[in-house]
């Protein structure tokens, strides 16, 4: 029997050893005036917590989610039945490498590393001090807030998390989950995070097709369970709003090791439990930066504008007029490189939308012959590594312009010529909007980029272009034309074997 095999059946012995003293405990506590809803003092150090919205954010590290149809994670998979389940992908070179750093900084923070500035696990350089992690935000918001981090992995608590009430570096996995578990179990924190490392190093050690892989998820589920095990038997479970997220700052290749741009070190997720999330669910606009901005507006912070924050709280996201797009999407036709399982594209616009590819050159590849709509999984995968792993801010299906790719088939002569027209807006009585839209705008050669807006489907008027790379969610102040009732926009883009230019999100803001 291996190591962690045994470790893992230890930690289920612990698990039910725990379980019965949080039995005992409930029966116990309220009579001694702790664990009822307003806490009499601190423990070990921890304020009582002041808040019946409370959350708790397990981080399992290097944990690759395509591997747990293989392994008996009754924990997790139980949080995944009750709850909603969320696949997606991290960014990659040139943005930041697949690692711990940016990963866990990300998570904290609520912004990509293009913001946040973490490259490495070095951390230098880095600008925190402009976007810190959700604990400091908690903490400034309100001082009265009790918060908690326990991490395996040193630099949790000393460089992505600076500031909670209590911050411990656990010995090993196995000792941050009992530090987790005595909190949870007889503090009262609002706000905790836990970092577990064991599966990163059995990933670097063994590679992720390994058996040894396979049995540290295992003991990841078990001490997930025991920290869950802990919430759901608190005496005042019933009384409190409890956020549960389960995540991962990367995956591992089957080989072993990560940083690159492949699919199993990209690919992440975010599992939850709590009110408002149907069980059993899967959601595919949820990604790893949402968590900070999530847990905030649980715990009544609600991220101003100002923050420049890339993700937004969960309650707040709403699917747009591309993602209606996912139910008829298609496997490939010319991109050979791609699974034939995996279906990523449509040429077919949503309603309301149009593509006007009049003055496309006939041929070139099928997929990318003017503006398509695709997934991450499905374009990502076409040429990795040529910087379309940074188009992390789009989400779900997204509409997409890709000169590079089309060009790789023989086609009419000419360059690449699309127009994405969108439906005809209604005008504000004020005539004052905001245009709000992801955008990744990359270059590589020859290519132009132009946003255009038509008043009652008058002459096109020039609004925005691009020229260089651009990656960013825009805010475009427009005031309408004294008489506009409508506006209608139009993307168009050309190139000549060029790169690309990625919308999402197009939405008009009173």
């Amino acid at each position: 029997m291996t190591t962690q095999l045994k470790e893992a059946q230890l930690d289920i012995q612990s698990w039910m050893r725990a379980a019965l003293a949080a039995a005992l405990a409930a029966t116990v506590l309220p009579l001694a005036g702790i664990g009822t809803a307003a806490h009499a003092a601190a423990h070990n150090g921890l304020p009582d917590g002041t808040r019946k919205q409370k959350s708790l954010v397990i981080g399992v590290d290097g944990a690759t989610f395509a591997k747990f149809s293989a392994v008996d994670m009754p924990a997790i998979k139980g949080l995944m039945a009750q709850g909603m389940t969320a696949k997606s992908n991290l960014y990659a070179a040139s943005m930041a490498p697949t690692m711990s750093g940016p990963g866990w900084g990300t998570i904290a923070t609520g912004v990509w590393p293009d913001k946040h500035l973490v490259k490495d696990n070095s951390f230098s350089g880095n600008n925190f001090a402009t976007y810190p992690s959700y604990q400091a935000r908690l903490e400034t918001a309100n001082p009265a807030v009790s918060t908690l981090v326990v991490g395996t992995w040193g630099p949790i608590t000393s460089n992505v998390f600076t500031k909670a009430d209590v911050r411990i570096v656990g010995s090993s996995d196995s000792d941050t989950t009992a530090k987790a578990v005595n909190y949870l179990s007889y503090g009262n924190p609002d706000s905790t995070f836990v970092h577990l490392d064991d599966v990163d190093h059995a990933g670097h050690s063994y590679g992720a097709a390994s058996p040894e892989y396979r049995a540290e998820l295992k003991a990841a589920d078990v001490r997930v369970g025991r920290m869950v095990q802990a919430v759901t038997s608190r005496p005042t479970y019933a009384n409190e709003d409890w956020l549960i997220i389960v995540t991962a700052d990367h995956g591992h290749t089957d080989a072993g090791g990560h940083g690159g741009n492949t699919a199993q070190e990209r690919q992440t997720f975010v599992i939850a439990k709590g009110a408002g999330y149907r069980a059993g669910s899967h959601r595919y606009d949820i990604k790893v930066v949402d968590i900070a901005p999530w847990v905030l507006a649980h715990e009544g912070v609600a991220a101003p504008t100002t923050w420049g924050l890339d993700g937004k709280a969960v309650p707040n996201l709403a699917p747009d007029a591309f993602d209606s797009r996912r139910s008829s999407l298609l496997t490939r036709v010319d991109e050979t490189s791609i699974s034939t399982s995996i279906k990523g594209w449509t040429a077919a616009a949503p309603s309301g939308w149009q593509v006007d590819n009049t003055r496309m050159p006939s041929g070139g590849v099928t997929e990318w012959r003017g503006w398509s709509f695709a997934t991450d999984e499905f374009w990502t995968a076409t040429d990795p590594g040529q910087g379309r792993e940074t188009n992390v801010r789009a989400r779900d299906v997204f509409a997409v312009a890709d000169s590079d790719e089309w060009d790789d088939k023989a086609h009419g002569a000419g360059q690449f010529d699309s127009t994405l027209i969108s439906p005809r807006y209604a005008v504000p009585s004020d005539g004052t909007i905001t245009l709000y839209y992801a955008t990744n705008y990359k270059i590589d050669g020859p290519q132009t980029g132009d946003v255009h807006v038509s008043w009652n489907g008058g002459t096109p008027q020039l609004l925005k272009s691009y020229r260089a790379d651009v990656n960013k969610v825009e805010k475009l102040a427009l005031t309408a034309p004294a008489g506009a009732t409508t506006m209608q926009l139009r993307f168009r883009y050309t190139g000549t074997n060029s790169a690309f230019w990625t919308v999402d999100q197009v939405e008009l803001l009173d």
